[in-house]
């Protein structure tokens, strides 16, 4: 969702913009937002830009980068990921580089001459870089048109990933006089996105707020009895899919590691404490698809670019719901389903508290708290996980059902008359206390509490017999969720009813909760996807192309995502490109792919369309006094048979749903498991979409 008070007015797209797009990156449209982010740095205004991991935020500033006369400056936090960015876009065909203290002299000096020569479109840097004098000497001679600054959040102090070093790039302002600044991030509380604006002197900035729902992902919260049997299962059950477990300290870190190595699955492990060249080398094992799991501390993934991980589990709780979303979100960057599972205990937040209780008393301590108690209620609360994320940070999130989630795809029961006790009885005890107190009231507890306040006289004193006193505790956090009730903040948090909560009861609302609290098995998980992965694409071609792009990958010396990601294999397995013109049509499939890797894999999908006597199925542009290739309606229903099947008013509500919080068409596709031409098709039926 855009600000749009703020943002700039809509103006027509560039065919430059869109020729770059597909030139360099091989895709054929902008996702939601990120055309109106271009059309704001083109005009050369600051903008803050909030996006999710995956949601596409480095083609804000590099479509621009290419557009432009200069050089844009890049400031990013960890020079390890640099080379691994700048590779990325150098297999495009895009003039990048990088500088940091890595590098030995000769190469610092090559990146600066390229530089200064107009040669280089992109400089990457660390923000440490940025104070030393002869550094701010070779940026006065640039010509710099731009200036982006990535995960934004780390200037604030507010911000979950503090680094000081980042408080010095308000220096870039007085070096870069009347150059446009982007910042970008994807977690920030309007707090931090306010400490952004203000640390960084940006000028009546843009602002842009993507959704922060990540539909791919799967949410899944797990008892901690059992961890480590039931990590085992997960990543037995995805024998190809790449996975991050998080771990809370380095001797645990180092445990699991060996543990799953033990049991027959390579992972490798990732902490502070490991010496630099165990770090670098472990890491560049994971991203090369070496090492399927790597085990890591809050030390490993900021700006991982690994698009492909198809599991990320914290093995503990985090402490604030802006670590658990930036870390989960690591998963599915591809746009893929993924799963997200946390394994969460009774003693997690007594964990926490322990380390809190030694800060200072004042706002860092309450904010530590309150970050704290939000991150436990999503955890144990039995309430859609996607729709605590959203409300957390600001977002209302449609339908309180997500289904994709441990809660939302359990079994519900009618929660209508203990939704009316428990917000009667919040009411009538004067929305002064808390979930324990409020349960002690309904369930008739004979307290000293109870009996001096006078709320044994309540009408609603000991009306509730039938749930526990945890099962009440679980209503009172699903209804939180819900937007019935509201929690306030600090140590001692109290319950208060909202405005929809009154009109809940006042016009007598039905609602349904989930009757338990977890998700389906782990086998049962991978089974769905393994069914719908199926349904989607040749699973024995996309096999093969993987094993080539593996071995592609190998001779290069990169990683397996730098030639394709698993998202244009599988679009390769569906569509049986055969041609150069119809390889250019897969999306991600750019001109220098196409000349690179082109001639092998076409190669592989001919011989395998010959074996198997298949056909290509690519949807062709129809161009002016042009007629697409026709394919009878009965090979149609033959190959796409979900197109054809009708549609349900559930899936036509989730089609309109999707399509409004900003999905493009594959993407919806994606979803709802139809091709998109069957999603076009029934948007315009629906007069959605205009012909």
């Amino acid at each position: 969702m855009r600000n749009a008070s703020t943002g700039p007015a809509h103006a027509p797209r560039s065919s430059q913009e869109q020729a770059l797009l597909k030139r360099y990156f091989g895709y054929d449209d902008f996702r939601p937002l990120q055309a109106d982010i271009i059309d704001s740095v083109m005009a050369g205004r600051d903008t803050v830009v909030l996006m999710p991991t995956g949601g596409g935020k480095s083609l804000c500033y590099q479509i621009p980068a290419l557009a432009l006369p200069g050089v844009t400056l890049v400031v990013s936090p960890l020079i390890a990921l640099m080379k691994d960015q700048v590779d990325a876009l150098k297999r495009n065909g895009v003039p990048a580089d990088f500088l940091n203290s890595t590098q030995p002299r000769e190469e610092q000096i090559r990146v600066q001459r390229a530089a200064f020569q107009g040669e280089t479109k992109l400089l990457y840097v660390a923000p440490e870089r940025i104070v030393q004098p002869g550094f701010q000497q070779f940026l006065n001679s640039l010509d710099i048109s731009l200036v982006a600054v990535d995960e934004a959040h780390c200037i604030s102090e507010w911000g979950h990933e503090f680094r000081p070093d980042y408080r010095n790039l308000r220096v870039l302002r007085d070096l870069c006089e009347g150059t446009p600044f982007i910042a970008l991030t994807a977690t920030a509380t309007e707090q931090v996105r306010e400490d952004i604006v203000a640390q960084l002197e940006l000028r009546d900035p843009a602002r842009f707020v993507a959704s922060f729902d990540r539909p791919n992902l799967r949410y899944s919260v797990l008892p901690n009895s059992d961890r480590y049997d039931t990590l085992v299962a997960m990543l037995r059950d995805r024998p190809h899919g790449s996975a991050i477990i998080y771990r809370s300290s380095q001797k645990g870190t180092e445990a699991l590691a060996a543990d799953l190595v033990e049991d027959g699955i390579p992972a490798v492990p990732y902490h502070a404490g490991l010496p630099r060249e165990m770090r670098a080398a472990n890491q560049e094992r994971f991203v090369r698809d070496e090492a399927r799991v790597i085990v890591g501390t809050v030390a490993f993934g900021m700006g991982i670019d690994k698009p492909d991980v198809r599991l990320v589990v914290h093995y503990e709780m985090p402490a604030s719901i802006e670590r658990y979303y930036q870390e989960s979100g690591r998963a599915g960057r591809d746009g893929l389903e993924s799963d997200c599972v946390l394994f969460y205990g009774a003693g997690e937040r007594e964990r926490h508290n322990y380390h809190i209780d030694r800060m200072d008393p004042g706002p860092a301590r309450e904010s530590a708290l309150t970050k704290l108690a939000a991150m436990n209620s999503y955890s144990h609360a039995p309430s859609c996980r996607r729709t605590v994320i959203l409300r957390y940070f600001g977002e209302e999130s449609g339908p309180l059902n997500c289904g994709a989630c441990d809660v939302c795809m359990a079994d519900t029961f009618d929660a209508t008359m203990i939704a009316q006790k428990v917000l009667s009885a919040v009411i009538r005890t004067g929305e002064r206390f808390g979930s324990s107190y409020v349960s002690q009231v309904l369930r008739g507890a004979k307290t000293r509490q109870t009996e001096e306040r006078g709320h044994r006289s309540l009408s609603v004193y000991g009306i509730v017999d039938d749930f526990s006193d945890s099962g009440l505790r679980d209503v009172m956090s699903s209804l939180v969720s819900a937007g019935l009730l509201a929690r306030t903040d600090g140590e001692y948090p109290t319950l208060t009813v909202t405005a929809k909560g009154r009109e809940f009861l006042r016009d007598r609302d039905r609602i349904e909760l989930p009757v338990f609290l977890g998700m389906k098995s782990p086998r049962r998980s991978a089974d769905r996807t393994a069914e719908q992965a199926h349904d989607e694409f040749d699973v024995n071609l996309f096999e093969e192309l993987r094993g080539l792009r593996t071995q592609v990958a190998r001779n290069l010396g990169v990683p397996p995502y730098m030639v394709f990601g698993d998202a244009p294999l599988r679009d390769m397995a569906r569509r049986y490109p055969q041609s150069e013109d119809s390889f250019l049509k897969i999306s991600g499939v750019g001109r220098r792919k196409l000349a690179d890797f082109g001639p092998a894999f076409l190669e592989v999908i001919r011989n395998y369309a010959e074996t198997n006597g298949l056909k290509e199925h690519i949807p062709v542009r129809v161009e002016s006094g042009q007629r697409p290739l026709a394919y009878t309606v009965e090979e149609k229903r033959q190959k796409h048979p979900r197109a054809y099947e009708r549609w349900s008013d559930e899936e036509e509500d989730r089609l309109k749903y999707l399509h409004d919080k900003g999905l493009t068409v594959p993407e919806v596709a994606e979803q709802l498991g139809r091709q998109p031409s069957a999603i076009r098709s029934r948007l315009l039926r629906l007069g959605i979409l205009q012909s």
